[in-house]
């Protein structure tokens, strides 16, 4: 018999892969409690109470009808064994029947132990009033709002195996191939009073009050949106490396929001240093709402890692950070959002990035195809291939100059005040001022210039440029930019939008190869930690020929990162 897998769930953030619609007060509570009805267009009362899951308090007996699972079920009466017993027009249950009138039933016992139910929910307002949103009222405070989102994936991964019906007709979709631990890792909801006293870390101890936008990040009720800051990708770095780093988990899997998730998936397929297998998912709708996508997603994951069809010959991941989506396997480097519904995840570049599929009636995961850029224990710039410091630069007074920037402290770990501020310059045509082309008028990257030599030491530009080229239309930004890398920022070019072609490399630019911006940011990030900033020259605005020499050859270090990675 074969044994389970053991997966690390990993929440983060702004993910609707763990966020449910509002808790509305049902018709059952409001006809309860004398108050207003939920009604359809013309005004009557809707028919049906929508069924939210949850816990039963107390032990409870059922009578449910024989034949009412499915219209046809009486059809083929004669395939079924007996009912449990029959009930009688006052609710009296026998297990023979009294009357033509009697029904026949099955008895249930149910209760707490057997986890959430759906049922009505009940829940009003501290004034006495039905709950119809996130909030007390519209827009209303913080500390006026409920949470929508999961604190962790445990009762999202309870309800998919609780709720969750597979084409088999049998449930646990999670449970019977895999035990899942659950890791907090920048998460979408949190314990702003603590944690509750029944409920404790793993390690015992309690957790203090959180702070949304510090501890958590929910983009619901959307005026108060929290998006984590650039430092968090050490964070989520340095905790998903230790969690995987004992060899106890066969693989992982990482939700967060589908606009986000990409950018994530990709810095982990290039920082870390993991051989097993990282499934991202996320999800278009709301956990629980109709035909939600995001529990498939979830099993679909599961069964990939199941499957160990990403293990080459040595049993180690081939296939680098994927992202799980509609049954298919998209590579981290090339899967981007497209738009708001399941499905709505592309490739980009124009030569591939759907690896293969997973889930389906077919069932099981397949690959088709093998990324052959460098990717996790093989990447180049994961973390432990990174230096304890490296070169950056600062103004003082009037000067440049070149500072160490520590990278990772004594324990390997990456540190957030090492990471680069990268800023994404979008270029189009018909964007000059004048005839002149004069550098002088992009404020814009004079401001961000003079505000990194400031504020950071580890800090470059990407120009998302003419398609596939890369190259920016206005020949001023050009000569800006080319300021800006002779005064030691390193500058991408990439094409703009889902690029088919590749950036043309050369000279005092870095070619971002078909990588879009947003990614093309990210890679760069972590090739300035290995390799410094560029070469400074005195000069920036009249560099010499062995200054910029200089700058080539430190270039080339960076675009050999570019095409394999």
């Amino acid at each position: 018999m074969a044994s389970k897998i053991k997966i690390a769930h990993l929440a983060g953030p702004n993910a609707t892969i763990q966020n449910t619609p509002p808790l509305v007060t049902s018709n059952k509570a409001r006809r309860q409690y004398g108050l207003p009805l939920l009604t359809d267009i013309e005004g009557k009362a809707t028919p049906f109470d929508i069924l939210r899951p949850q816990k039963l308090a107390a032990p409870a007996v059922l009578y449910v009808e024989q034949f009412s699972a499915h219209p046809l079920e009486a059809d083929a009466a004669d395939l079924y064994g007996p009912p449990d017993g029959f009930l009688s027009p006052n609710g009296k249950f026998s297990t023979e029947r009294q009357s033509d009138r009697d029904r026949p039933v099955y008895r249930i016992e149910i209760g707490p132990e057997d986890g959430c139910y759906p049922l009505p929910y009940m829940a009003r307002k501290a004034d006495g009033g039905p709950w119809s949103g996130d909030g007390i009222a519209p827009s209303a405070p913080r500390h006026q709002s409920r949470q929508p989102f999961m604190p962790d994936g445990r009762r999202t991964f309870e309800e998919i195996d609780r709720f969750g019906i597979g084409p088999d007709g049998t449930g646990n979709m999670i449970g019977r191939r895999a035990d899942v631990d659950f890791y907090r890792i920048a998460p979408s909801g949190g314990y702003m009073k603590g944690r509750p006293v029944d409920e404790v870390a793993d390690d015992g101890a309690a957790i203090a009050p959180e702070v949304s936008g510090k501890d958590f990040f929910p983009y619901r009720p959307f005026h108060l949106a929290m998006s984590p800051p650039r430092m968090t990708l050490a964070l989520i770095t340095n905790m998903t490396r230790r969690i995987l780093a004992g060899g106890k988990y066969d693989g992982a899997i990482w939700t967060q929001g589908s606009p986000r998730i990409e950018e994530t998936l990709y810095w982990f397929n290039l920082a870390l240093d993991v051989t097993v297998p990282i499934c991202g998912n996320a999800s278009h709708r709301y956990h629980g709402q109709n035909s939600n996508d995001g529990p498939q997603n979830i099993v679909d994951s599961v069964d990939y890692i199941y499957s160990r069809v990403w293990a080459d010959c040595g049993g180690r991941n081939r296939a680098g950070v994927v992202l799980i989506e509609s049954q298919r396997v998209f590579a981290a480097r090339e899967v981007m959002k497209v738009d708001a519904r399941p499905g709505g995840f592309t490739v980009t570049g124009g030569h591939g990035g759907i690896l293969g599929g997973a889930g389906g009636r077919g069932g099981g995961a397949v690959l088709r195809y093998i990324p052959v850029t460098c990717h996790t224990y093989l990447s180049e710039v994961s973390v432990p291939k990174l230096p304890p410091s490296t070169e950056g630069i600062i103004r003082t007074g009037g000067r440049i100059e070149r500072v160490r920037v520590p990278v990772k402290d004594g324990d390997g770990d990456l540190l957030a005040s090492a990471i680069p501020n990268i800023s994404i310059i979008k270029d189009s045509s018909y964007s000059e001022d004048d005839y002149e082309s004069d550098p002088d008028q992009h404020v814009d990257i004079a401001a961000l210039v003079d505000h990194k030599l400031k504020t950071t030491p580890l800090a470059g530009f990407v120009l998302e440029g003419l398609n596939p080229y890369g190259k920016a239309a206005a020949t001023s930004r050009t000569r800006a930019l080319a300021r800006a890398v002779l005064m030691g920022f390193p500058v991408v070019h990439v094409g703009r939008g889902n690029t088919e072609g590749f950036a043309w490399p050369g000279g005092l630019f870095i070619a971002g190869s078909n990588l879009t911006a947003t990614k093309a940011r990210l890679l760069l990030m972590l090739c300035i930690l290995k390799l410094g900033t560029l070469p400074t020259a005195r000069d920036p605005a009249n560099p010499d020929s062995a200054e910029i020499r200089a700058t080539e050859a430190k270039v080339a270090a960076y675009q050999a990162i570019f095409d394999t990675h």
